[in-house]
């Protein structure tokens, strides 16, 4: 069934409470529908430099909603979805959210040049040999994860339209709220 299908039943059925089943059933639904090996499991643990500060460690950030978003400088939706997610970020810090933004250009150059033009108040992380994007299998760019409080890759999202952010938010608030 599909996800508007889905929606479109509950709403029948519960219209009530349709904004908490909607974001239940599809929390539900889309994992098993991404067919992401990582889902589920405890997300792997990184450092990278971030551009202008430290290190970014990933285990640091236990407790906190973690958004990790792999982007290439070529990739056109990657800088819609960026600032997407910076207003993600403003909105939601407060309730514990994180967002990086790591690079899986080949040319560094390249990948500081795009960094420094985003608009973004999140850390862009550089990944010059690969060995995150590999560690997390990045197939496709954008490609964002989700990251629950406990350390778990809840959800992915191997593209992005502005479509898909709905969706995302709804497993955003669903990650927040837990």
């Amino acid at each position: 069934m599909s996800l508007q299908r889905l929606k479109g039943v509950l709403l029948r059925r519960f219209p009530g409470t349709w904004p908490a089943l909607v974001a239940l059933a599809l929390a539900a639904a889309v994992p098993a529908q991404s067919g992401y090996v990582l889902i589920g499991h405890e997300a792997p643990d990184f450092a990278l430099r971030a551009l202008g500060a430290g290190n970014v460690r990933l285990s640091e950030h236990r407790g906190d909603v973690v958004v990790l978003t792999f982007w290439g400088s070529r990739c056109t939706p990657c800088r819609t979805q960026l600032t997407a997610l910076d207003r993600s970020l403003r909105t939601y810090r407060s309730a514990g959210l994180e967002v990086y933004g790591i690079s899986v250009d080949d040319d560094q150059a390249r990948a500081l040049s795009y960094a420094h033009a985003q608009p973004v108040s999140f850390a862009m992380l550089l990944d010059p040999d690969k060995a995150v994007s590999r560690l997390y299998q990045v197939d496709n760019l954008p490609m964002t994860l989700l990251i629950d409080r406990n350390g778990l890759v809840r959800y992915a999202f191997r593209d992005y339209n502005p479509r898909s952010d709905e969706l995302y938010l709804q497993q955003l608030r669903v990650l927040l709220n837990e």
